[in-house]
This record gives C-alpha cells, sequence and structure tokens, in this order.
C-alpha cells in the first residue's frame, strides 16, 4: 500500500537573474492577475500543508524576503553554479528534516496541486524510486533536456538539450526540472553530481543520472497539461500566461452562472469572487480584492479593486471602485463616478460624474450630478455621512468632516461646510444679480472695438 504521509518540505528555485524581462523587478515577483507569480506557486503547494518552504534566492533576493517575509526561509545562491548547486543551498534550512523533498520553479507558477501530490505518490509506490521527475510533451520540444525512459516510465537517462546527441534530441518527453526526491537521498546525490558539461554547471538533472550508477530506479509521470509547466522568462511570455490563465478563469465564470458580453475584454483578478446571475459587459477589468453578489449589472468599462458588490446593484458604464467601496443591495453607481472607501447604502444612487471618497451614504440617498466629497484638507484624510434618503443636488461641494442628516436636501451648487440637520433645505450660494440689456450692451461694445482693429 501507498504510503504518502511523509512530512513534505518545498524548494523553490528563484535565483536566476531574469535578464530577459529588463525589469528592476525580481522575475517571480511580476504578477499575473494581479498576483506575484511565486505567490501562484506557493498558494498551490500550500494545499500540500509543507512543513517547510525554503526558497532560493540570489539576484534580488532582498525584495523576496521583503514580499515572503515568514512565508518561506530564503536560502541564497552565490555565486550561481547550476540547478543542483542552486537545491544545495536549501540544505542547511532543511537541517533535521525527514521527509519527501518537491523541488519547484519560482517561474514555473501554475503546476496544479493535483500534480505534485501523482509526484509524492509515485515516490512512495511499491518500486521505490530514488528521484520522480515530472515530464511533459509540448508541441515543440525546442531546447528543453529530455527524458529516455522505458514504457513504464522508469527512467534510462536524462540529458541536457546542450549536451544532447541528435538521436537523443528526437525524444519528445521533456524535463520540466520538477522533481520528488526523499530528503534522505536529496542531498546525498547532490554531493556526487559533478560540472563536466557544456555548460560547466551542477546540473540538478543529474542526481537521476547518478542514481542509475548506483542501481537505483527513477521515474517520470507526465503531466497530461503541458502549460502547467510553461516557464516565465521574458514579458512576452508574461503576457502569454496572463492570457491562458484569464481564459481560464473566464470559462470558469461562465461556467458558474456569470454572463459576460465579450469575454475576451473581461480581466479577472487571482481572487475575483462572483455570485451567479452576474451580467458582465465588455471591457471591465477587476483588480485584487473584490467580492460580487448575485444579480449585480456591471456595466463596460468599469474598473474595481477592493470592493463589494452586494446582489442587485448595478454600476457604470465608466464607474471606478476603489479600496473600500462597499455597494448595499439595491444602489446604483452611474457613468463616471469614482468610490473609495465608501459605503452605499441599500438603495441609494450615484448616478453621475460624481466622486464619493471616505464616506458613508445612507439608504435611499440620492447624489446629484458633479458631487465630491472634499475629504482631504492637504494633510488629513476626513469622512463625510449623509443620512438615509437625503438629496444631495447636483455640483455639491461636501467640505469634510461634515454630515447630512437624514431626509435633508442640499440645493445645487452648495459648498456645504457644516453640518446639515435632518430634513434641513441647505442653500448655499452667492447672490444671483440681474443686470437687464447688459449682455446686449457688451456685446455691441465688443463688436465694436474689434472692427476698429481690423479696418
Amino acid at each position: 500500500m501507498t504510503d504518502t504521509a511523509s512530512p513534505l518540505a518545498i524548494v523553490v528555485l528563484a535565483a536566476g537573474k531574469g535578464t530577459r524581462m529588463k525589469s528592476s523587478l525580481h522575475k517571480v515577483l511580476h504578477p499575473i492577475a494581479g498576483r506575484p507569480m511565486i505567490e501562484h506557486l506557493l498558494a498551490s503547494a500550500d494545499t500540500l500543508a509543507p512543513a517547510r518552504s525554503v526558497v532560493v534566492a540570489g539576484h534580488g533576493r532582498e525584495q523576496l524576503e521583503a514580499r515572503l517575509k515568514e512565508r518561506a526561509a530564503i536560502a541564497v545562491q552565490d555565486p550561481q553554479l547550476g540547478t543542483g548547486h542552486a537545491v544545495q543551498q536549501a540544505e542547511a534550512a532543511l537541517e533535521g528534516f525527514t521527509g519527501d523533498v518537491l523541488i519547484l520553479y519560482g517561474d514555473v507558477p501554475f503546476v496544479r496541486p493535483e500534480t505534485m501530490r501523482a509526484m509524492i505518490a509515485r515516490l512512495h509506490a511499491e518500486d521505490a524510486p530514488a528521484v520522480v521527475v515530472l515530464g511533459f510533451e509540448p508541441e515543440d520540444p525546442l531546447r528543453y533536456g529530455r527524458i529516455l525512459a522505458h514504457d513504464d516510465g522508469r527512467i534510462a537517462m536524462m540529458v541536457e538539450y546542450k549536451d544532447a546527441s541528435e538521436e537523443q534530441r528526437a525524444c519528445t518527453l521533456c524535463n520540466s526540472g520538477l522533481m520528488a526526491v526523499k530528503s534522505a537521498d536529496l542531498f546525498a546525490l547532490l554531493a556526487k553530481v559533478g560540472n563536466d558539461n557544456a555548460a560547466g554547471e551542477y546540473y540538478l538533472t543529474d542526481i537521476v543520472n547518478v542514481a542509475a550508477l548506483e542501481g537505483r530506479s527513477c521515474a517520470v509521470i507526465v503531466t497530461d497539461d503541458p502549460d502547467e509547466v510553461g516557464g516565465i522568462n521574458s514579458r512576452a511570455e508574461l503576457a502569454a500566461a496572463e492570457a491562458r490563465w484569464q481564459a481560464r478563469r473566464r470559462e470558469e465564470a461562465m461556467a458558474e452562472g456569470v454572463t459576460l458580453i465579450a469575454p475576451e475584454t473581461v480581466f479577472f483578478a487571482w481572487d475575483t469572487q462572483l455570485g451567479q446571475d452576474v451580467t458582465i459587459e465588455p471591457n471591465v477589468v477587476f483588480g485584487p480584492g473584490v467580492t460580487v453578489a448575485s444579480e449585480v449589472v456591471i456595466h463596460a468599462f468599469s474598473h474595481l479593486e477592493g470592493a463589494v458588490l452586494e446582489s442587485g446593484v448595478a454600476i457604470g458604464p465608466y464607474a471606478r471602485l476603489r479600496p473600500g467601496a462597499a455597494l448595499r443591495k439595491g444602489s446604483k453607481v452611474g457613468n463616471f463616478v469614482e468610490i473609495k472607501n465608501a459605503e452605499l447604502g441599500e438603495g441609494a444612487k450615484a448616478n453621475h460624474l460624481t466622486y464619493l471618497g471616505d464616506a458613508s451614504v445612507g439608504a435611499g440617498a440620492n447624489i446629484g450630478a458633479g458631487t465630491i466629497t472634499c475629504n482631504y484638507d492637504g494633510y488629513f484624510k476626513h469622512r463625510t455621512v449623509i443620512g438615509a434618503r437625503a438629496f444631495i443636488g447636483s455640483n455639491s461641494a461636501l467640505v469634510a468632516p461634515v454630515k447630512i442628516g437624514a431626509d435633508a436636501i442640499v440645493a445645487a451648487g452648495s459648498t456645504v461646510t457644516r453640518d446639515v440637520a435632518d430634513g434641513e433645505l441647505r442653500l448655499v450660494r452667492g447672490e444671483q444679480l440681474v443686470k437687464p440689456g447688459w449682455a446686449d450692451r457688451f456685446h455691441d461694445a465688443m463688436k465694436k472695438k474689434k472692427a476698429e482693429k481690423t479696418s
């Protein structure tokens, strides 16, 4: 019977310079769906409840330390002498650990948890392979290392592309670089790996050949989805990975009861949550932290981040919801409305050209076109509270901190700097002057002056 109850350690290789990205940001911190690629990988690995997680870093390790903090131990590879040498740098962090070690790559972010589990399960099969390698068969094997294997999955030999003969390169089973090894074997095998090869490096793959020379078998399992082991080394490959992720997420959303009018124009974040019977029109972008309940309509060209939309809400077109926006049941946000750190109460409306920042808007309130909450005094943010059923006239400026009472009316064009009581009308305007005939006299004088200048 297969025993897979051993403790698990994760080693993630992330020491490469990522020169093809041409970026000051560490390669594995470049985001896909709003989340650094290495965090996609670590989240999948976390489903296996690893006892230890180690990230091997080199160039830009300070960025990894700052981002990952307590999530993983950081081991440093300097100088960088190949993938085998990189894994050796994790030995100190794994001191005293007894169990299985899963070796992953920070720039290969979409390895599925079920694939990781399959590798560990194969490591504990009855034939007890020393190493389990994840293989894949791409449409174009390019310059990947090759796995020469028997029909039963036992590996005869592994070879890097640079060192392979033409006959070996004709094999289409490629090495993803991902491996599962028991801790008792890993560093003993690595200690016997040399660097007599075309690159002068210590290859991780050579532990398979070392084990074979010792008379031990190694095995390959093959993923049925080559995309999950696709590495990301350039901006173009990053964009391609984003496109694949988005395509899968759109399919999932529609399968779960979401209507996408033009699916290819909608972009989700890694944590977007959507209820049933949500309708999303074209050119909508979700940043991280958005939760959408059932029967919500998001009109075209809207951008949402860090927002909560309860059932029956409608926003847009051209709405912007920033972090802290909370739209309660049946509320409405129209075109060119921006909401930040503000709650729009049940059934409340802000339909046109409005900014609501650091505000609470009561149920059933109506916010007129051009209204803004003036929430920043140059040093501090202040809050605006608008009561239930209040009516804020168009082109009003509410200078926080200020409270507008329930059922109050603020007349159009008002600049409100003091609290408005419940049921009160607040009218703040300059006196309207009327000068009959003044405009006619002005036009006549200006026309005469212009004629004199051009004559």
